[in-house]
């Protein structure tokens, strides 16, 4: 584990400069380590660690960069469970929620799935979708 101070990163895309809080405190340093932590926060909802895999194969923090992961197609995408800042980051602050931390993350996840069910993970259901049909 890696402490590191709160700082703001500033990152320019089609949608404009926006500024996200990068994490404060420990920081996972393998997938391993956040897999665990992912699958034990969601042992009720099994369903949504094969979402979490198939979104970003447990991975919270870019291990490149030491950022924020961030979409491939999307790069408004953040985080293990890929929550779209877009469209959620101001819920989110709303319910002192931090899509930017691990555990936030996870935490805005399940008031999704708990209000929308799957659909904001539509796109990678190829991925997870046998799985959930495996799991009833």
């Amino acid at each position: 584990m890696v402490s590191v101070p709160a700082t703001a990163v500033q990152a320019e895309s089609g949608i404009g400069a926006r500024t996200a809080l990068a994490y404060s405190g420990d920081i996972e340093q393998t997938s391993s380590e956040t897999e665990k932590r992912v699958r034990e926060y969601f042992k009720d909802i099994p369903l949504m660690a094969e979402v979490a895999y198939c979104e970003s194969h447990f991975e919270q923090v870019d291990k490149n960069t030491g950022e924020i992961k961030r979409g491939f197609m999307n790069a408004a995408d953040v985080g293990v469970m890929q929550i779209n800042e877009r469209y959620h980051a101001e819920t989110a602050k709303k319910l002192g929620i931090d899509i930017y931390s691990l555990e936030g993350n996870m935490q805005y996840a399940r008031y999704l799935y708990e209000h929308e069910g799957t659909q904001p993970w539509s796109a990678s259901r190829p991925c997870w979708g046998g799985k959930a049909l495996a799991m009833k």
